[in-house]
Parts: C-alpha cells; sequence; structure tokens
C-alpha cells in the first residue's frame, strides 16, 4: 500500500508541477558577429521599448554580453557549457501581477568559430499574452 501512495503523490506532485512551470515560447534565433547589436521592439499597453544588445569579447568559453533595456544597461558573461548560459530580462515592472511578470530569456547557444559568431536563442515567457516583439534587422553596413 505505501508504495502505491507515495507512486500517487509523486504523479500528482509532477503534474502540477508542469501546470504552475512558465512556458518559454521560442521566439527566434539570432547569429551576431563581434559588437553588432541587435535591437528588439518589446511593445505592451500602448507602449514601446527597446531592448538591445552585443557581445564584446569570447575568451577562455566566456561570453562577454553589453545588454540595455529601457535605458538600463547591464552585462553579462555567458558559458555554452555552465549554468550561466543565459539572461533574463523582466519586460514590464511588477504591479498586481507579482508573480508573472513577462520575461524575455537570451540563452547562448553556440559560437561559430569558422565565421567569428555567437548564435543566440530569444524566449519569451508571457502567460497572459500581453507582450508583443518586433525584432529588427540589422542594416547591411558597407
Amino acid at each position: 500500500m505505501f508504495p502505491t501512495l507515495l507512486q500517487v503523490f509523486l504523479s500528482i506532485l509532477l503534474y502540477s508541477a508542469t501546470l504552475f512551470a512558465d512556458d518559454l515560447i521560442d521566439v527566434k534565433e539570432i547569429a551576431l558577429k563581434k559588437d553588432e547589436q541587435k535591437k528588439i521592439l518589446v511593445k505592451y499597453d500602448g507602449k514601446t521599448r527597446l531592448f538591445q544588445f552585443r557581445w564584446t569579447l569570447y575568451i577562455n568559453d566566456g561570453l562577454v554580453i553589453l545588454r540595455s533595456y529601457d535605458k538600463r544597461v547591464a552585462q553579462n558573461i555567458l558559458y555554452l557549457n555552465h549554468k550561466n548560459q543565459s539572461f533574463r530580462v523582466a519586460l514590464k515592472t511588477p504591479g498586481a501581477d507579482f508573480y508573472n511578470v513577462p520575461y524575455m530569456l537570451i540563452k547562448f547557444k553556440e559560437f561559430d568559430f569558422k565565421n567569428n559568431k555567437a548564435l543566440f536563442v530569444v524566449y519569451i515567457s508571457d502567460n497572459k499574452q500581453q507582450i508583443m516583439l518586433e525584432i529588427l534587422e540589422n542594416k547591411n553596413k558597407r
């Protein structure tokens, strides 16, 4: 009887964990060369905010990222084979939705040594579907 109760309890626990887990939606893969900047417009509630990021250095398997969102600047170092593969950006102020703030997750996926490019994946968590992202295309430099 005890193993059966344990199995039922674990099944309920795993099921409830999947119900409350953040659902990350894969938005786009982005490949950037050194110092090439990517801009993403974040739109919600009639407002438009600018998120931008670039990488400046890849050394000792660490990729140095410079980023800004709504005039707040930050720096991250991301690694491929480490827990620190991504960074998270809260897209709205918490307000009444303190526990369900929509956010964007930028994950460092791989480094292409041949072309000297870093590949990123952009994810979004937005349970209430309040946010629209517009990924701007980079202008060709001549």
